[in-house]
This record gives structure tokens, C-alpha cells and sequence, in this order.
């Protein structure tokens, strides 16, 4: 089965090397967002929405912005947790994973962002129009945010990913085991992630190379 797999734009696509600490591949389905991260605290009204699928790069990009603005990353909790941090010129970290929860809370912390002159960075599975928001203001705050969508990645950024997570764990692996993998796997960046923990978890247990008889064996696990 064809992928359509060019290896020489895999070899080619740009890393982007953030602060140093975070690497990660600028195509066109994630380069809009990486440009509004750049382009902060440029944001239109204080608050920047990323949306993207599981392992799309949104926590990612959440950490690159994290360093470069020395946000309070709230991770759970009540909302109310974050006033203090805004109320001190400090730049939030918000991820929306399902469900608002107390809708006047984010309502009244978007202006608080706003009141105090700094920005909000709002992660999320799916746009604000599907969280099924009640309050008509909160609506209303959200719509004037910017949001910016990371796309489903295509082969040739999967392919990407999954030579840049086997260097990461100092794996070589060759064009034939990739053109292999890319059909029998899910197009996602989770599935991705798993096959190559479990390649890597087989070779060490094996103590031999991955290839194609272990790519066969490990997918039929």
C-alpha cells in the first residue's frame, strides 16, 4: 500500500528550536499558531485560543509561550485561582479540556485579563461554539478572542514526528520501516506516540534493531 510518503520533505521540514528547550516541526497545519505565539502579547483583545485534536502540539506550544512569558499555568481548580496572578500583570494558561465548568468564573477572568493589561492563552479539544456555553457574555468575550486551529497533520508530518521521537530516544530507523508503519497506524500524533514506546520498549527488550519483522510483530500485539 502507497503512502505517498516524500522523504526528502521529512528530511527537509524545518525544526524549530524554542528557548532552547523545545524542539518541534513548523509546517502549515501548526505555523499560524507558532506565529501568534511569536507575535505575543500582540493579541487582540488580551486573549489568544489555540484549538487542536490529542497530541496536536497545543501543550507544546502552551509550554514554548509559558517560558517565553512566564505564565501561571492553571492546571485544575477553581478559576478564581488565577485572579490574583492577573491582578499582578501576569499572563495565564488555561486548558479547556471538555466542559467549561463555572462559566461566570472564565467570564470574569477574561476581564480581569483585560483590566490588567495582560493575556490569556486558552487550549482546547474544540472551538468555543462546541463547549455548549450558556452565558451570553462569556459568548460574546470568546468570539472576540482569536482563535487559531492546528490542522490534522498529514503523512509526511506524522513521518516527521515519528523519525524526531525515535532520535529523541537515540533510535535510527530506516525509510523502509517508516514507509511500513505510516499506512497500519491511525492518523494522529497519539498514535504515533504509542507505536514508537512500544518499538522502543521491544528493541531494548529484545536487544536488537527495529525493523520490519519487529514493526510486524510488535502491530500485531
Amino acid at each position: 500500500m502507497e503512502t505517498g510518503l516524500n522523504t526528502q520533505l521529512i528530511l527537509d521540514l524545518p525544526i524549530r528550536a524554542a528557548l532552547d528547550r523545545y524542539d518541534f516541526l513548523v509546517t502549515e497545519s501548526n505555523y499560524a499558531a507558532v506565529e501568534w505565539i511569536d507575535r505575543w502579547p500582540d493579541w487582540p483583545n488580551h486573549v489568544l485560543l489555540v484549538v487542536g485534536p490529542t497530541k496536536s502540539g497545543k501543550s507544546h506550544l502552551s509550554k514554548v509561550w509559558q517560558e517565553k512569558s512566564q505564565a501561571f499555568d492553571h492546571v485544575q481548580g477553581d478559576l478564581a485561582a488565577c485572579m490574583p496572578h492577573a491582578a499582578n500583570h501576569e499572563p495565564i494558561c488555561l486548558d479547556i479540556n471538555g466542559q467549561v465548568g463555572d462559566e461566570k468564573a472564565l467570564f470574569h477572568l477574561i476581564n480581569w485579563v483585560k483590566e490588567h493589561n495582560t493575556s490569556l492563552l486558552i487550549t482546547a479539544l474544540e472551538p468555543p461554539n462546541a463547549w455548549g456555553i450558556k452565558l451570553p457574555d462569556l459568548k460574546s468575550r470568546l468570539h472576540a478572542a482569536h482563535l487559531v486551529t492546528l490542522g490534522v497533520p498529514d503523512d509526511n508530518l506524522l513521518a516527521a514526528v515519528m523519525v524526531k521521537q525515535f532520535s529523541d530516544r537515540q533510535i535510527s530507523v530506516t525509510e523502509d520501516v517508516l514507509r511500513y508503519l505510516m499506512p497500519r497506524i491511525e492518523r494522529s500524533f497519539s498514535s504515533v506516540s504509542d507505536i514508537v514506546e512500544r518499538l522502543d520498549a521491544a528493541s531494548l527488550s529484545e536487544g536488537r534493531a527495529v525493523t520490519i519483522p519487529l514493526a510486524k510483530r510488535v502491530l500485531a500485539i
